[in-house]
């Protein structure tokens, strides 16, 4: 019989983690999350079962832990593939390429940054979804930035902040309505209750992008744009029409079809427009003619690399895709890291770790900040924003209540912290998938999330502030 472990045996997993994963990054650097990162969430896995074995933990219980936990994600890694291929298919058949152009006739750098947080907020808010935001629009609004000399860990920072600002707001969304159920409160009574943190935060990095834009000396000039316009639209047959499938895709998800299937149909209609408006890439990059080629054209670009070459050095980056098999590094990332985080759960270890927590937290304000600490702390552990949702909206429910403090406080912080914090941690699912879906290293956006990292500081200066702590009557 397995023995419930102490605070400092729990925290063993954690220590080691941290330490090897600082040493890893420290050797590897950029190329850490090619496989040493992978290697080293198993090693911790491994050290982890090992120390469960120690307290009685059976063996049985520890793989039915890996199991559940990558069970539930799932969904997750088939929408990492549906992202790949939608991605190459978006690209060929010259959806993304329009909307670049189109984006560089219409937004100037000192409005983009503000202009890419509104638009993400936008479609976000209308389909719930700010993975298939940023998989749709944040990809097109990525090479539209960078056509414009922005970096890309700026233009990755407004398109998360204002996809996941979305996200938070909308009705639709998985997390949103995640998050109120485990607080047991009404969805509309959460939402408008989040909106007081949420305001603030959105509306400070919407400053922050403007000053951003406002100080940006692009070193790409007016004929620059042009040229690139011009390349663009020599290669690719460039339309408005093209953008109904993005439109349609978008529209399908904010009608509550499954993810999966929206970008699956978003996919595939991508590869019919290729064929029928793209002949001449498609063909090139099967590299024969007739439909041969354009079978073996259009296949690659979803499952494989794909590069069109172009004049511009610029160009020729933003235009490369991956495919499906671009994916598969992440989702070996996400396995390792839903491998370590099952592991650390079935051993009890977090168990013991969350409610160290919780015995601090007595009033208001201690109890609020536990639970940020909390789901900040199953983000980077168990590699999962669900979990940083629903593990401690079942551990504080009752600990809100005794306290006489309204669920909506619980729902707030279940939202600024665990859905949030999500996307700023490597390993995470949330982070592994935007940092591949928009071609930038976790490491190099985060800062620039200024949403994501402001919500749960905000949280904590109105808990301090002991503004809107709303009570129960």
């Amino acid at each position: 019989m397995s023995k419930q472990p102490s605070l400092f045996y729990s925290i063993l997993p954690i220590i080691f983690l941290v330490g090897a994963l600082f040493i890893n990054i420290q050797i590897f650097g950029d190329s850490s999350l090619d496989g040493s990162n992978q290697l080293i969430l198993l090693f911790a896995a491994g050290f982890t079962a090992f120390l469960g074995r120690l307290k009685g933990v059976k063996t049985d219980k520890l793989w039915k832990g890996i199991q559940n936990t990558i069970k539930d994600s799932t969904k997750a890694i088939i929408i990492l593939l549906m992202v790949g291929a939608l991605t190459g298919s978006w690209m060929v058949s010259g959806i993304i390429p329009t909307l670049i152009v189109f984006g560089l006739k219409i937004l100037s750098p000192s409005i983009f940054l503000p202009a890419a947080v509104i638009v993400c907020s936008v479609i976000s808010l209308a389909t719930g979804s700010s993975w298939g935001t940023t998989a749709t629009i944040g990809v097109a609004l990525m090479g539209v930035g960078q056509s414009l000399g922005f970096s890309p860990a700026w233009i990755a920072g407004a398109v998360i902040s204002g996809a996941y600002f979305g996200d938070k707001m909308s009705p639709m969304s998985d997390t949103t309505n995640l998050a109120s159920a485990m607080a047991g409160t009404e969805l509309t009574k959460h939402i408008k209750y989040l909106f007081l943190t949420s305001g603030p935060s959105i509306i400070i990095t919407l400053i922050i992008f403007t000053l951003i834009g406002l100080g940006f000396d692009s070193a790409v000039q007016l004929s620059d744009i042009n040229n690139l316009s011009n390349e663009l639209s020599d290669r690719f047959f460039i339309s408005s029409w093209l953008l109904l499938i993005p439109l349609l895709s978008i529209s399908l998800i904010s009608f509550k079809l499954d993810p999966v299937a929206a970008m699956g149909f978003g996919a595939l209609m991508g590869a019919v427009a290729a064929f029928f408006f793209q002949p001449d890439i498609i063909t090139e990059i099967g590299g024969s003619s007739g439909f041969k080629g354009s079978y073996k054209g259009i296949i690659q670009s979803l499952y494989g690399s794909v590069n069109i070459e172009m004049k511009n050095p610029l160009l020729d980056s933003l235009i490369q895709t991956k495919g499906m098999k671009g994916m598969l590094g992440t989702i070996w990332l996400v396995i390792c890291a839903l491998t370590f985080g099952g592991v650390l759960e079935a051993s009890n270890f977090l168990r013991t770790i969350t409610e160290a927590l919780l015995a601090f937290g007595n009033g208001a304000t201690s109890l609020i900040a536990s639970v940020l600490v909390t789901c900040g702390f199953i983000n980077i552990t168990a590699a999962d924003q669900y979990l940083a949702i629903v593990v401690p909206g079942r551990m504080y429910r009752t600990a809100f209540k005794k306290r006489n403090l309204a669920p909506e406080n619980l729902s707030r912080a279940l939202e600024d912290s665990g859905t949030v914090t999500s996307v700023l941690i490597p390993w995470n699912t949330c982070g592994a998938y935007q940092s591949i879906t928009l071609g930038v290293a976790t490491g190099d956006y985060l800062f620039y999330c200024f949403f994501n990292w402001l919500s749960p500081i905000i949280n904590l200066t109105w808990t301090l502030l002991n503004f809107k702590i709303k009570k129960e009557k």
